[in-house]
């Protein structure tokens, strides 16, 4: 984030502290119960958004040398996603050439080569055909390149490895879509990160609740009263819409501290906390001295895995520090998982309803209305 930016921000906030005012919309608006229910919306939803657009799946630490792999489940797609020789990320079905054996079936580890364990066909990290036996005895017709493992499209952009499934979607593509926010993904030198820690969660919810969950502080003294509630501001945040994306700003109680401050030092992430939503499945939650890495996985309507990554660095003495710091995350987000889940327990196709959102939930309809436009683009 540039200094004219976050000076902008900081200014922003402290007119809501000491006006201990909200960040409001010119009007209320609301959403259909029904979008979080309905199967015919999620098979669009997985069609045309989570087909199309790139899902960060994994984090550049995940992946140190040349030759490492990891193996990654994306939109029902095994990927196969690796280093090659020269440094650079691509990303693979995991599934063999010939007769359609899953090829990898180890996590992560480092290789050269990979063999499929029904026929032996090899391929190497960049996905061509090394060797199979009685090849040209076999498969004299058979050109080479069509054997090549079928590619997705995988860029490594500010720390993460990002990837598209959809048979139609480049590199370029993928680089377009992060172009609003990635500069400003950069400045979070996610790169020099790695994984502290993680949890790995399924949610009897709605992809598009557990999203919202975290684009409003309006629900910060109530439902998270006994874990961060105290420490924040009363439905005090704002947002921008950064292309499809969203940076939010949700203040602590500190953040009027920011007025005693010189602009030229002033550091939002010390007084506050940053999310930047980027649709359609990964949430990264900026705080002081780390990044919670927030990747949804949707399984169906009421159905989504979660993996919870803390993104921390290796100069903290204390071996317990990234683990205790993972733990109260992860607590407080059960609390809004759990609602999700009684939300998606009450929403009936049967007996529908508009829920509303107030003028302080702006980011809410700003996500959906995005979602919107996606479906109707694609």
């Amino acid at each position: 984030m540039d200094r004219k930016t976050e000076t902008e921000l900081v200014t922003q906030g402290l007119a809501l502290v000491r006006e201990n005012a909200r960040f409001l919309e010119p009007s209320p608006s609301g959403r259909d119960s029904h979008h979080y229910i309905n199967p015919e919306r999620f098979d669009q939803e997985r069609i045309k958004l989570f087909k199309q657009l790139p899902h960060a799946v994994a984090h550049a630490s995940e992946l140190p040398t040349p030759n490492d792999f990891l193996v990654r489940e994306v939109n029902g797609q095994s990927a196969l996603i690796t280093r090659g020789h020269d440094g650079t990320v691509r990303a693979f079905r995991n599934v063999c050439r010939h007769r359609g054996m899953k090829l990898v079936t180890a996590p992560s580890g480092c290789k050269q080569r990979f063999v499929c364990p029904y026929h032996a066909w090899t391929y190497g990290t960049d996905g061509n055909l090394i060797t199979a036996p009685h090849f040209e005895e076999g498969f004299p017709t058979i050109n080479r390149a069509d054997t090549t493992l079928m590619q997705f499209a995988a860029v490594e952009g500010a720390g993460l490895i990002w990837i598209a499934t959809s048979p139609t979607t480049r590199q370029e593509d993928i680089r377009a879509h992060l172009a609003p926010v990635l500069e400003e993904l950069e400045g979070l030198n996610m790169a020099s990160l790695a994984v502290a820690a993680e949890t790995i969660l399924d949610v009897r919810a709605n992809w598009k609740l557990l999203v919202e969950g975290g684009l409003e502080a309006y629900h910060f003294k109530v439902a998270h009263r006994n874990t961060i509630g105290p420490y924040f501001s009363d439905n005090q945040s704002t947002y921008q819409t950064l292309g499809p994306h969203i940076r939010s700003v949700l203040l602590r109680r500190s953040f009027g501290e920011l007025a005693n401050t010189d602009a030229e030092t002033q550091r939002l992430r010390d007084h506050a906390n940053l999310l930047y939503t980027l649709p359609p499945t990964t949430q990264l939650l900026v705080q002081q001295d780390h990044v919670i890495w927030i990747s949804a996985t949707p399984l169906g309507p009421d159905l989504t895995k979660l993996r919870l990554v803390t993104l921390g660095h290796d100069t903290i003495e204390d071996p317990a520090y990234w683990s205790r710091n993972h733990g109260i995350t992860e607590a407080t987000l059960r609390e809004d998982f759990e609602i999700a889940e009684q939300i998606q327990r009450g929403i009936s196709m049967e007996h529908p309803q508009r829920f509303h959102l107030g003028r302080f939930e702006g980011a809410l309809e700003a996500f959906n209305r995005t979602v919107d436009e996606f479906l109707a683009e694609a």
